[in-house]
């Protein structure tokens, strides 16, 4: 019954989705009825897409950007409870780890287990104070969400790629 649900939600989830594959690619790229542009080429864990990290370990980025612009990371748990842990993060043109080297901070995997997605947001004006995420997202809530953060921010340019990791105890 379980293994039922997750394959349904799954499958609502890539509803919404249109899969993008390249090679060495395993991104999803998502589309909201907003017309996206191709700015994020990479966006994937430092260890490659679906890495296994156990809780408490550090965990990294590589982004690869065509165009400078803010990024914003927010991560979605299997229940659907999402966190941004980095907004308005301006980057050049170029490909880049995060969090930045030098930075005072670090992006630590926490409970709960299971597999966590991460979604990359890039816009070419900072994203307004007003649209957070943070909360559970039911169904298709999150990409509602993600749609209203873009349209807010007015960026004449935007895109959306998620990757995904393991979380281990």
């Amino acid at each position: 019954m379980k293994r039922g649900l997750a394959l349904g939600l799954f499958a609502l989830i890539l509803s919404a989705c249109t899969v993008t594959l390249r090679p060495g690619d395993v991104s999803l790229r998502i589309e909201f009825g907003l017309e996206l542009a191709d700015v994020i080429t990479r966006f994937e864990p430092t260890r490659g897409p679906g890495a296994v990290y156990r809780v408490g370990e550090p965990v990294q980025f590589v982004i690869t950007l065509r165009q400078a612009g803010y990024v914003t990371l927010v991560a979605v748990d299997e229940d659907g409870r999402a966190e941004e842990f980095e907004r308005n993060l301006f980057l050049p043109a170029g490909t880049h780890t995060l969090p930045p080297p030098g930075a005072r901070y670090r992006y630590e995997v926490s409970f709960p287990t299971g597999v966590q997605r991460v979604r990359a947001i890039y816009t070419s004006t900072p994203a307004p104070a007003s649209v957070r995420f943070r909360g559970v997202f039911q169904s298709d809530g999150l990409n509602r969400h993600t749609a209203l953060f873009i349209e807010k921010s007015a960026a004449r340019l935007r895109d959306v790629r998620e990757t995904f990791f393991h979380i281990v105890p």
